[in-house]
């Protein structure tokens, strides 16, 4: 067993915390267009949601030096508009 069993950053499941948020934010982000927001509405909440959490996290990981930053940022900023987009959609509805 010549191999070293200890883990590179690189392998670690927080690498994918990045683009995981950037598909998601990319998912979420046709919300906040008025022409859209009707058709993906079941979706725009749900992965805007879950790319700010992954974001988050994975800019946590990116300041160790595990994953990249930048799919994070994009990631968190597509999936905040997104949920932004839907939390408009949802005030003027109840006002």
């Amino acid at each position: 067993m010549s191999a070293p069993t200890a883990p590179d950053p690189d392998d670690t499941p927080a690498v994918a915390l990045g683009p995981i948020a950037l598909v998601l934010g990319i998912i979420a982000a046709p919300g906040v267009w008025p022409g859209l927001m009707f058709i993906v509405m079941p979706w725009s909440w749900l992965a805007g949601a879950f790319a700010v959490t992954s974001g988050l996290a994975g800019i946590h990981y990116a300041r160790q030096g595990i994953g990249r930053m930048w799919p994070a940022v994009a990631g968190t900023v597509l999936g905040a508009l997104g949920l932004a987009g839907f939390f408009v959609l949802l005030a003027m509805f109840s006002g």
